[in-house]
């Protein structure tokens, strides 16, 4: 009988398959509260007495199990809007699971080696995970969707820790409870290991002194509120996007967009956003269209924030930039362009090499990256724009807040999701982007989900899916208040890098003899 049908072999097959399933759950919209503090026990019981091929392989198995349950709305972005048949969307959607499952693969092998001979091992195994988040988030422009830490953004109290450790702090927590809990539970012979109850202790301080600073100075702080209330209007057209940029429905879009912003005119907003690429048309070109934007402006005596498509005429062709455009009742206009664009969808990296790939959204433009980060300026004010998946990277949000942002805007357009999960998931890692600048956050969806969410990450306010919706909300611009996060950035996971290659180095040339001769710590 094959190996992998023999019984024991195939409870470990399932056991990281479930264990797969339940970091899934831990995500939203099912967000199950409990689930990521036990969702690595099933595979640390799988890894029990596995070999480093053995635990690569299982490894393997729990990110498949995972990724494949998390991200499968890749399928329906390729395929409806990508133009690519169904088999065709499957393979990119495959191959992208397969990468991100090779990072559980490597702290799976990673948990086999810590176990012989190393003190505090659930420790060092929580600063491996974090390590390999860390590398996830930066390696290829990086794709830290989903870490494990935001499955906690619901608990406002916990991830406070965030404008200290960012996520990454958060991840930790959880990997280390879900190491002793696995101890505790199923290897009682640790218990007469006096190592093994420091690291008890450990754990048991981390945790409450994380959810006790989360207490202390949810609202203010040492940040200063700069001026009133602002009072903002978000714009949520629920624009279809296989009609969006035909050009026969330019004029019902706008009509749209007018009649939903003239709704909010009695709460007399400072700031009206609109979504990504909100306008389907070029701005800068002078047109009706063109102006009856500015003359919206100047009708509300409000700042319009709006995406819209731009470029630059350069020697010998035309380069396209996803843009953010602020302008004001006076008529001065400001911009950002998107720095951080979609490999694939927004452009194609490595073109000369990969000479052979296009774009897998044709939808979605083929646009050059922006050069610079910087706030625009309303009212006295700083705005922090972050065009769609730019608010997963913390490091864009930092930089915007260092250089004075006072309120974070994110401009998104997450139809491109449909009814799946994605939309949910992306406004749960935006609730980081706040908490660790200590920053309030407007989101603006052209559907679902446009939200105002509070520096500590409350969410105020949220829009449904697939509606037209506007809100509004008072909120307070926040300034000289600079989070530790802020100032200096991931140290936290910098110096889980640090212990992890230290203990590689640990592995390679002091403990060959101790790992050869099967001494378990564990």
């Amino acid at each position: 009988m094959p190996k992998i049908f023999e019984k024991r072999a195939l409870e470990k097959n399932l056991l990281a398959i479930l264990s797969g399933l339940m970091l899934t759950a831990s995500f939203p919209p099912e967000n199950i509260f409990w689930m990521p503090w036990v969702a690595l026990l099933p595979l640390f019981m799988a890894l029990d007495e596995a070999r480093p091929k053995e635990a690569l392989k299982l490894g393997l198995l729990t990110g498949m199990a995972h990724y494949l349950t998390l991200i499968y709305w890749i399928v329906l972005v390729l395929n409806h809007y990508g133009n690519l048949n169904l088999f065709l969307s499957i393979g990119p959607y495959l191959l992208l699971c397969f990468y991100l499952s090779l990072f559980i693969a490597f702290f799976s092998l990673a948990c086999t080696k810590i176990r012989y001979g190393l003190p505090f091992p659930w420790f060092h195994m929580a600063c491996f995970w974090v390590a390999l988040e860390y590398a996830r988030a930066h390696f290829l422009t990086g794709l830290p969707w989903c870490l494990l830490g935001y499955s906690q953004y619901e608990h406002l109290n916990l991830i406070r820790l965030a404008d200290i450790t960012g996520v990454y702090g958060i991840s930790f927590l959880i990997v280390l409870s879900n190491g002793i809990l696995y101890a505790l539970l199923f290897r009682p012979h640790v218990k007469r290991k006096s190592v093994f109850w420091l690291e008890i202790a450990l754990g048991a301080i981390l945790l409450p002194v994380s959810i006790f600073y989360g207490f202390q100075g949810m609202e203010g702080g040492s940040s200063e509120v700069k001026g009133a209330s602002l009072t903002c209007a978000v714009i949520q057209p629920d624009i279809d996007q296989s009609i969006k940029w035909d050009p026969l429905h330019q004029g019902k879009t706008m009509d749209t967009l007018e009649r939903l912003t003239r709704s909010t005119f009695s709460s007399r907003p400072r700031l009206i956003i609109w979504p990504e690429t909100a306008v389907p048309f070029y701005f800068q070109n002078p047109s009706d269209l063109s102006k009856q934007i500015s003359a919206l402006s100047r009708e509300s005596n409000a700042d319009l924030l709006f995406g819209s498509p731009a470029y630059r005429r350069t020697e010998n062709k035309f380069v396209y930039y996803n843009r953010a455009y602020l302008i004001n009742p006076e008529g001065r206009t400001q911009y950002y362009d998107k720095v951080h664009l979609v490999p694939f969808g927004e452009y194609v990296p490595l073109r000369k090499l990969l000479f052979f790939a296009k774009r897998l959204v044709e939808g979605a433009g083929d646009f050059q990256a922006g050069n610079r980060i910087s706030p625009l300026e309303m009212q006295g004010h700083l705005l922090g724009p972050l065009i769609c998946f730019e608010a997963i990277f913390p490091k864009l949000a930092r930089i915007q807040t260092e250089e004075g942002a006072e309120v974070l805007v994110n401009l998104t357009n997450d139809a491109w999701f449909g009814s799946t999960s994605a939309p949910y998931q992306h406004l749960a890692m935006a609730v980081f982007r706040a908490v660790e600048n200590h920053r309030p956050m407007i989101r603006a969806a052209n559907t679902g989900f446009s939200a105002f969410i509070s520096p500590r990450g409350e969410i105020l306010s949220r829009s449904d899916l697939f509606r037209k919706e506007t809100l509004v909300e008072k909120i307070r611009p926040l300034s000289h208040g600079l989070t530790f996060y802020t100032r200096f950035g991931d140290v936290f996971a910098l110096c889980t890098c640090g212990v992890s290659l230290w203990v590689l180095c640990w592995f390679i040339f002091s403990n060959r003899k101790r790992y050869k001769e099967g001494i378990d710590i564990l």
